[in-house]
């Protein structure tokens, strides 16, 4: 019998697991689900594999960053409403002070060597991590031949064919669904696949769940919307609704409800606005921003706080410049998130309830086989623009790829990243033990050798 109220764990206990995982949350989703598969899954084993892809391939659906979805997610399930809260605010905050710390030095001192330097050993970092989540989550989901299939077919419409990552779910959703009904028991793997390690601690109907119902869903609606557009409002009628804090509001709401795909699907979006439309950056600043969002815990998607920060600072307005910018990131950061509580607690009874049902087994499965593609697609991504200092896009017909400039390539970045591989895939250190060798290597090499 599911559990419907009370702790499945002690919400204490939780709460410090969910602060352990915040600070390791590096290297966007790939490496942030990679902690949390090994963590919650392998280590405390409170969640099984099977449930926890389940609530990765739902948090895969919704627009915002699955990763921070998935952390609220698993915490309503191990502590309900008050576990979500505390998973997903905890998966938040560290990120949001050091990018907001970030953002300050920059906009104070600009560029600096030491930065630079240290972004030098950060970056390359990432990429190994990067490559063990691909391995990780490709070994656990794809344990037929036909999911192989469709995560390598997912890749190729990203890499290839510049699929929109909404069609490339869609499409596997729906070949999931054919596969289910073709080769029954394609998303049903083995109740003891190879590599999944030891059984949960928690068997799958003592987690927590509530019986889905419109007073319900109307309550966590409306409680959700108020509070999403409470401080927009509050900026509206203090400070004027011309104010750069209202038209950020308003902008990065928006942007919140078309952020599939995590922020690099959003990431050409936001420059346009900001750059051309807005003007609260400069051409060749998102990058920086998204550089430092890189480097900092945390899902990319908070590089819309740099963003706010930065805009706010060089228009504040009647407000003194440090003030408005730290409330523009505040705002901008509080109007991101909040739609992706609002998701989960109003989305999850519902998916939860569906959970037996095998089409829908079926269609996720195949999302699952996707993410592999997609996080494989977004580790290319990060490679060849850390790596290589110019790419070209290659076009044969109707196929496209980016590729590296070889004379563009950064060879203190390569070494980082080689010494990573080895420290991550090899010899298996830690997340922030890694981070913390190859952030030393980075400033050695940054200050002697360049940057560049």
């Amino acid at each position: 019998m599911s559990r419907r109220s009370g702790d499945v764990i002690p919400l204490r206990a939780a709460a410090r697991v969910w602060f352990a995982i915040s600070l390791q949350t590096f290297g966007g989703p790939a490496g942030q689900i990679a902690v949390m598969q090994r963590v919650l899954v392998e280590e405390t084993r409170w969640i099984g594999q099977q449930r926890f892809l389940f609530a990765l391939a739902y948090c895969t659906l919704l627009p915002g960053p699955e990763a921070q979805q998935l952390a609220t997610y698993v915490g309503w399930l191990l502590n309900g409403v008050r576990g979500a809260l505390v998973a997903g605010v905890l998966f938040v905050l560290p990120g949001v002070v050091a990018l907001l710390v970030l953002s300050g030095v920059y906009v104070t001192y600009g560029e600096t060597t030491v930065v630079q330097a240290l972004f030098l050993g950060l970056a390359p970092a990432v990429i190994a991590i990067v490559a063990q989540a691909v391995v990780r989550v490709a070994r656990r989901a794809l344990l037929h031949p036909a999911l192989v299939a469709l995560a390598v077919a997912s890749f190729g419409a990203l890499a290839l064919l510049a699929v929109p990552f909404p069609l490339v779910v869609a499409g596997a959703a729906a070949a999931g669904w054919v596969l289910g009904r073709v080769l029954p028991g394609v998303g049903e793997p083995p109740a003891r696949p190879a590599g999944s390690g030891p059984a949960p601690l928690i068997a799958d109907d003592a987690l927590h769940s509530e019986p889905p119902g419109a007073r319900r869903s109307a309550t966590v609606l409306g409680v959700g919307l108020v509070l999403w557009a409470a401080p927009v409002a509050a900026a509206a009628l203090l400070l004027g609704p011309s104010s750069i804090l209202v038209d950020q509001g308003l902008f990065f709401s928006g942007a919140a409800l078309v952020t599939f795909g995590g922020a690099y699907a959003v990431l050409a979006y936001v420059a346009q606005q900001a750059v051309e439309v807005y003007g609260w950056l400069a051409p060749g600043e998102m990058v920086r921003g998204l550089a430092l969002a890189e480097t900092t815990p945390g899902p990319l998607v908070m590089v819309v706080q740099f963003v706010a920060f930065v805009g706010a600072y060089r228009a504040p307005g009647p407000l003194d410049p440090w003030v408005a910018a730290v409330l523009a990131a505040l705002l901008t950061t509080w109007v991101t998130f909040v739609p992706c509580f609002l998701f989960i607690l109003l989305g999850a009874p519902y998916v939860e309830r569906l959970r037996g049902n095998r089409a829908l087994a079926s269609a996720l499965a195949g999302i699952t086989a996707a993410v592999v593609g997609v996080i494989a697609h977004l580790g290319l991504y990060f490679a060849l623009h850390t790596l290589f200092g110019a790419t070209e896009v290659v076009a044969r017909g109707p196929l496209s790829l980016e590729v590296p400039l070889l004379d563009s390539v950064r060879w203190p970045a390569v070494v980082v990243a080689l010494l990573a591989a080895v420290l991550v895939l090899r010899l298996g250190w830690s997340v922030l033990r890694v981070l913390g060798v190859c952030a030393a290597v980075g400033l050695v090499l940054g200050l002697t050798v360049g940057v560049g």
